[in-house]
């Protein structure tokens, strides 16, 4: 019987280059696997995942997927959706029916809460109805695991306010260990893998 998994981790815990890399691991064993994320997230282009790492890879919609018809998913060896945090319930409740009537693996990645520490509509339905729950690990500035997502502004003060869902801002969040999340301490700037190179190479 196949599985519906839950594959969750803070910001930047690679949890798009893991969903890329199992696709590419089916398909270098000459096997489909489908990637899917909900249209909302076009922060990337139009149907395209992308990690922060650089790899990237054509996807379809959640929408689409949710449109298709057994026999046309029936296709593939595996689903896998990215993002999924974004999904209603309603989405979730067609992966489950991939899993159960298609027999078909469904792994989803998201994040489990938002800035606020509050869970997204997505994650909380996989929460109650995922197989397997898996966290994708990271670590707070201090050393210890990050859990939660902190938003902050241009002065790097953290955001507790405000819309659950703002795109385009993946330069303004960092992952944090619960205590530091709770005491609204950012502790040092985000790693700019960008600019450590350029001063390494005397650029700046």
């Amino acid at each position: 019987m196949a599985k519906l998994y839950f594959r969750y981790g803070a910001m930047g815990s690679s949890k798009t280059a893991n969903a890329l890399m199992v696709e590419y691991n089916y398909r270098e064993r000459g096997k489909r696997a489908l990637l899917a994320k909900p249209k909302l997230d076009n922060r990337d282009g139009d149907a395209v995942m992308k990690s922060r790492a650089g790899l990237s890879h054509p996807c379809i919609y959640l929408e689409t997927l949710t449109a298709m018809e057994d026999r046309q998913i029936q296709q593939y060896d595996c689903i896998i959706v990215d993002e999924a945090q974004f999904a209603v319930k309603s989405q979730i409740e067609f992966l489950v029916h991939i899993a159960d009537d298609l027999d078909l693996p469904v792994i989803c990645y998201g994040l489990r809460t938002d800035f606020r520490r509050e869970l997204f509509e997505g994650s909380m339905w996989l929460l109650a109805w995922a197989d397997e729950i898996e966290e994708i690990r990271t670590v707070c500035w201090c050393g210890k695991g990050a859990r939660f997502n902190a938003r902050f502004d241009e002065s790097f003060h953290m955001i507790t306010q405000g819309e659950q869902i703002v795109l385009g801002a993946n330069d303004n969040y960092t992952a944090l260990c619960r205590k530091h999340h709770r005491e609204e301490n950012l502790g040092i700037r985000p790693f700019d893998a960008d600019a450590a190179e350029g001063k390494r190479k005397g650029e700046i």
